[in-house]
């Protein structure tokens, strides 16, 4: 008799104990969901900021892979269809392909293009950034305008520069790096090419 009392009142602390873990993890599930709700607020509303000349472009649906060159509408390209590679972000101090400095902006990429003949003082200020930031892209470019020596482009997003000190550049990354335009938000911005022309 006293054995099945120790035995129901174990059962029955088991039963409490199990209880907690479950209002436990409901509790953990809630807080997981608010922060993650919040932290998509927040990157909804970060092209809130951006600069206010930047220009939007329509490059068409995500997602579509070539192996050829393609003619982009804009130069340097802001999107479209782009090669299965993307290129890894970070500084290149040679120029990379289009077809693939594409495919980084659609995982959320900034690619930051620069003219060949910029000072050598801008170009160690845009490599400081391409370092510091996990999906920025940096390469020389050789067609830009002598208005425009440094364009900076995202999926479907691109402004002119005057240089690596211009502040919308530093407005332009907030707004769109990982931005709401992304069309595949957290995809990798490395273990893909970082091959140079």
């Amino acid at each position: 008799m006293a054995n099945s009392r120790i035995r129901r009142q174990s059962v029955g602390s088991g039963g409490s104990r199990k209880t907690y873990l479950i209002v436990g993890a409901v509790i953990v599930a809630f807080i997981a969901g608010f922060i993650a709700l919040a932290v998509l607020d927040a990157r909804q509303q970060s092209g809130a900021d951006a600069p206010d000349d930047v220009k939007t472009y329509d490059v068409g649906p995500a997602g579509q892979h070539t192996d050829a060159d393609v003619d982009y509408a804009q130069n340097p390209p802001a999107g479209g269809e782009h090669n299965p590679d993307w290129q890894n972000c970070g500084y290149y101090d040679k120029p990379v392909r289009d077809e693939t400095a594409v495919h980084s902006q659609e995982h959320g990429a900034v690619w930051i293009t620069y003219s060949p003949d910029l000072p050598q003082n801008q170009v160690n200020e845009l490599r400081d950034i391409a370092k510091s930031e996990s999906y920025v892209l940096v390469s020389p470019y050789p067609d830009l305008s002598d208005d425009t020596p440094v364009v900076a482009s995202a999926w479907g997003k691109q402004v002119g520069l005057d240089g690596s000190d211009d502040p919308d550049l530093e407005a332009f990354i907030q707004a769109y790096q990982q931005g709401p335009q992304t069309p595949e938000p957290g995809a990798v911005c490395t273990g893909g090419t970082s091959a140079t022309l």
